[in-house]
């Protein structure tokens, strides 16, 4: 007797600079139907904050899309769209169209030097088009700039000990001496801004922006010194200026998209748990803890599975979405990083590399969707292997126990 899944529910983030979530979703799901034809798949990209979420929620049935032109993280003019339910006067946007790494060419990356100027003149737009909650999903970004950016966008200016504006990007908040807000937008008081972070993200400290992200944004050690700098004295400034109730050096979300958590937590923005703020609280027709109980099998998988995973990433809310139901999970990854198996422990039982061979991070990058195929049919051959020895160890049981019963 062969044992299968007759149901298996994909749930996976999308992948870096390579392919969204839907994408992820649709390769492994090709992969899957290559061995098990005749097993039912349900895919479920799941939206996180960082790019790709505005595609996910333009998905759903009262969805209307809008495309601005805004500022991007190294001046530039981008278009950033942005989705709005306008039965319930809700917009979201990501601020990875705005601000996002993959808007930074790899020659500028410093992200000392980029700014979230434009998330500012998109929450702009969105007020002006009549969004009573605005939504902000972090995730993705290329800046460090703790928000002062986007701020300024909508009215705060940092100026320097001489009165005079200080230059956008994060190294030079250091010389930001006091707050400007006479120009600040008046209709903030009236809209409500939910940010959909990973709420582990502090701003300072050991674990703050600087040191944890701003190697990873192209940061110099020199770099991610002054940058660690001028973030504590732009939150000394904000609370200063604006007295919020947040803590905005450590409090969690303070550190989200390169700071921007704390600059608009010194608005009165609420620091949200982007799963509980995109799956929970936005209008949908799909529940994905009822796909959840209804599978034999989820599969989901991120970018890079280490030791961040469990720490509000995709594959871990997934796994603990699981274990409510005892549904088992599998991960895929386009690669295993340090402290890939602590993942186990928050109940992802197997995880695998798309990748079989060292290559280079061009051609795993260029060559996403074929990989990833192939490692979803890998992983459920052997899947359907366990499955068949089951099948055997049952059947000797049942004729073990047929010869004793006689």
């Amino acid at each position: 007797m062969l044992y299968a899944p007759e149901r298996i529910l994909v749930a996976p983030s999308g992948f870096k600079e390579s392919l969204s979530a839907i994408e992820v979703a649709d390769a492994i799901a090709a992969g899957i139907r290559r061995v098990l034809p005749g097993s039912r798949v349900d895919t479920f990209p799941v939206p996180d904050g960082g790019e790709g979420t505005v595609d996910i929620l333009a998905q759903r049935r009262s969805a209307v899309t809008h495309t601005e032109t805004v500022t991007g993280p190294v001046g530039q003019k981008v278009q950033a769209t942005w989705v709005e339910f306008p039965e319930s006067g809700v917009g979201v946007m990501e601020m990875a169209s705005c601000a996002g790494l993959s808007l930074v060419p790899s020659d500028m990356r410093d992200p000392g030097a980029t700014t979230t100027f434009g998330v500012g003149e998109l929450i702009n737009i969105m007020i002006e088009r009549g969004c009573s909650k605005i939504v902000v999903g972090c995730g993705d970004s290329g800046t460090s700039d703790g928000g002062a950016g986007a701020l300024e966008a909508l009215g705060v200016i940092a100026l320097d000990k001489k009165g005079e504006k200080v230059e956008r990007g994060g190294s030079n908040l250091v010389h930001a001496k006091s707050l400007d807000t006479s120009s600040m937008n008046p209709r903030l008081r009236d809209v409500s801004i939910t940010m959909a972070c990973n709420r582990h993200n502090v701003l300072t400290g050991k674990r703050g922006v600087a040191r944890v992200f701003g190697p990873q944004k192209g940061a110099t050690k020199a770099q991610v010194k002054e940058l660690a700098e001028g973030l504590s004295c732009w939150a000394d400034l904000l609370v200063d200026a604006f007295a919020p109730i947040a803590d905005l050096h450590k409090g969690p979300g303070s550190g989200a998209s390169g700071g921007l958590g704390a600059g608009l937590m010194a608005l009165g923005a609420e620091a949200g748990e982007r799963f509980d703020v995109l799956l929970e609280q936005l209008p949908a027709e799909r529940d994905l803890d009822a796909l959840i109980s209804t599978a034999d099998l989820v599969i989901t998988a991120e970018g890079a599975i280490d030791f961040q995973t469990p720490r509000g990433k995709v594959p871990a809310e997934i796994a603990r979405r699981c274990q409510a139901t005892g549904v088992p999970v599998m991960g895929l990854a386009g690669s295993l990083g340090e402290g890939a198996p602590s993942v186990h422990d928050v109940g992802i039982g197997a995880v695998q590399s798309i990748m079989t061979i060292p290559m280079e991070l061009e051609d795993a990058v260029r060559d996403g969707r074929d990989l990833l195929v192939d490692a979803s049919e890998r992983a459920l051959r052997l899947l359907q292997l366990g499955c068949t020895v089951a099948g055997r160890q049952e059947n000797k049981l049942r004729v073990r126990y047929a010869g004793i019963s006689a």
